[in-house]
């Protein structure tokens, strides 16, 4: 088995309300300890399943800022995180050579702070507000995620179409086999389908399922192969 930077993530349950934000959450209801034994780890659910508030907590314990950016970026625009980061509990942790916790939704605040310093925008390959959104996002992976590093991304499809997906695949697959450690919370059918991944449900209590048993694979591929007849059933008339 490769060793992992988190080779497990435990949640120490003393002074913590069960119905209380975040813990009411299913996947968190009955959730003690996950294991991590893949390079690449994909967490899947529904819209307000907690794939974001697990992966922003396991950020914060990573010494991580919140809002996104790597370890050395601390700003805060908004301060509305949950204190689940304060029970978690890393298990065998490694610190990488290098982290970065990528989130769509407030990747503006990393681009906009990476533009504020002239030198630290070099690296990142440029002013990352100068190109489009999708852009932005697979120029920061391919100028700023390195060999050996840890990368939690939560959404990380939000700006890329179809065929940037596939491109964001190839880089993760490239740093995974030299020593990278990925965490990523996704809808995307093409990057749940990468073959040496494992997937987490978090509508099943974070249980393991496979590809062809994520729901964003089963209602992609009914879609696709009957788009025209599924929206006629979605659009009678009751």
């Amino acid at each position: 088995m490769k060793k992992q930077f988190i080779n497990g993530i435990r949640l120490d349950r003393t002074n913590i309300d069960p119905q209380t934000f975040p813990y009411h959450l299913n996947c968190l209801q009955h959730f003690h300890e996950l294991t991590l034994d893949h390079a690449v780890t994909f967490f899947c659910g529904e819209n307000g399943s907690g794939k974001s508030t697990f992966l922003e907590a396991v950020a914060i314990a990573c010494g991580i800022n919140p809002e996104g950016g790597s370890n050395n970026m601390q700003f805060s625009t908004y301060d509305d995180y949950s204190d689940l980061h304060r029970h978690l509990r890393l298990q065998k942790w490694v610190v990488p050579q290098t982290k970065f916790f990528l989130r769509a939704e407030s990747f503006y605040n990393v681009a906009t702070e990476i533009s504020n310093n002239p030198l630290l925008s070099l690296q990142y390959g440029g002013d990352l507000h100068q190109c489009s959104h999708g852009e932005s996002f697979l120029r920061l992976v391919e100028n700023r995620f390195w060999d050996q590093g840890l990368y939690i991304l939560d959404e990380p499809e939000a700006a890329l179409s179809a065929q940037g997906q596939i491109t964001l695949l190839c880089h993760i697959h490239r740093l995974a086999q030299n020593g990278s450690q990925f965490l990523i919370a996704t809808h995307s059918p093409i990057l749940l389908g990468y073959q040496y991944g494992v997937i987490h449900d978090m509508d099943r209590s974070m249980a393991v399922v496979a590809y062809e048993d994520t729901a964003a694979y089963q209602t992609y591929r009914a879609f696709l192969n009957h788009p025209h007849g599924i929206q006629q059933h979605l659009f009678e008339e009751p």
